[in-house]
């Protein structure tokens, strides 16, 4: 296992897969650093869809360009009835929760040496449709998992960063 700011410096959106399918070990890792994150109230209301086979992959290129033809998606939703919404604005939290899971499995994509982009560039009622996902469950997220082809590299704005100073703020803005 690498340092965690290792980690998060080194992964970057990968755009280019080879064909080499991802081993249901990494999968179940993968999925198993999503269950462990954090959400709103311990309610784990994150619901994820494993797109795997031939069919499944057909669907998901048909709903996103966005699918580098990766040998692996998964869709990150949330179930909006177990979702922990906020007391005093009703503020539903489940998108939030949803993007933590996401986070934690997209850094243990990289962990186990695979590539992945967050997308989310997909018409949600063409997924909705595609996959038979039920009105309560809300699509957040897809991500194109694989192992990364030889010609895999970050794009130019991978590194740049702004200064701290610009994103951080001590006790007032």
């Amino acid at each position: 296992m690498m340092d965690f700011l290792e980690l998060a410096k080194d992964r970057y959106s990968v755009r280019k897969f080879s064909e080499r399918k991802v081993e249901q070990e990494k999968i179940d890792s993968i999925l198993e650093a999503g269950r462990l994150a954090p959400t709103a109230v311990n309610y784990q209301p994150q619901r994820i869809l494993v797109i795997s086979s031939d069919e499944s992959l057909d669907k998901f290129r048909d709903c996103t360009p966005y699918h580098f033809n990766a040998p692996l998606a998964l869709l990150v939703c949330y179930d909006s009835e177990v979702s922990w919404k906020r007391s005093f604005d009703n503020k539903d939290m489940g998108e939030v929760d949803a993007s933590i899971v996401a986070t934690q499995m997209m850094l243990e994509v990289t962990n186990l040496g695979l590539g992945s982009t967050w997308v989310g560039h997909f018409d949600p009622e063409k997924i909705r449709n595609a996959f038979k996902i039920p009105a309560n469950i809300v699509p957040v997220a897809l991500f194109p998992v694989g192992y990364p082809a030889e010609s895999s590299k970050p794009s130019p704005k991978h590194s740049s960063r702004l200064a701290i100073t610009e994103t951080v703020f001590m006790n007032s803005f």
